[in-house]
Order: C-alpha cells, then structure tokens, then sequence
C-alpha cells in the first residue's frame, strides 16, 4: 500500500443481515399464524358478551391473524356481541401491545458491547484511599 493511502474501513455485508432479519420475520409469522389458527376458535365462545379482558385477548391476536388468514384459515377478529367502549378499549390495548411484541422480536438485535482494553489499565489507580 502506498504511504499516503489510509486503510479503508471493511465493507458491512447489508444484505445477508437484512436476509437474515426477513427470515425470521417469516418464521415468526408461519409460528404464529399457526397459533392463532389453533387459538381462536377457543378464544371466541359461544353465547359470551365480550368485555374489556376478552377485547384485550382479541387484540393481541390481531396482528397475528394476518398470517393466520394468509395460510388459508378463516378466524375470528373481533367478538360480538361485546359491551361496547371497554372491550374496544381492551382491543385497541392488546393490538398494540401484540405489535410490539410482533415486531419487536422480528427486528430486534441485540447490541454488541465494545471490547474493554485491559493492557492499559492500572488496576492501583481504582483503589480507594482510607480517610
């Protein structure tokens, strides 16, 4: 390398991380669209008037009917009959937090802690002096 050229910084690879993330995506939505297939016949019974516990259960399997629908199945959504303003409440509540969940483990990565340099360090400048 000629003496006035800097080592460039190595090349990410983006697109076997971003494989990677639309994998598990996919994954993800096959598992759980397979659990919402198998839940929601049991989570909608029959002759019960809906309320805010059961809207809140009904939201939260919201986000998962889309792959649920996309294989095929053909599942429940919302309940009714329900108590009107509170299980909607519930359902607004548990689809956001199903989305978080969803998506959060979909595209969540942990990040990497930066190495500590321990040949540097002088472990008698911590010790505390006695007053």
């Amino acid at each position: 390398m000629p003496p006035n050229q800097t080592p460039s910084a190595p090349q990410r690879r983006v697109l076997p991380e971003w494989a990677m993330k639309a994998g598990r995506f996919i994954v993800l939505a096959l598992v759980f669209g397979w659990v919402y297939g198998w839940a929601s016949p049991r989570m909608f019974p029959a002759r019960t008037e809906f309320g805010f516990s059961h809207g809140l259960l009904h939201g939260g399997m919201m986000p998962l009917a889309l792959p649920a629908l996309v294989m095929g199945e053909n599942v429940e959504l919302y309940g009714n009959p329900n108590n009107g303003r509170w299980y909607k409440i519930g359902f607004i509540c548990g689809i956001n937090l199903c989305g978080l969940i969803f998506f959060g483990s979909a595209f969540w990565s942990p990040k990497r802690k930066p190495e500590l340099d321990l040949s540097q360090h002088n472990s008698t400048t911590h010790i505390s002096q006695p007053r």
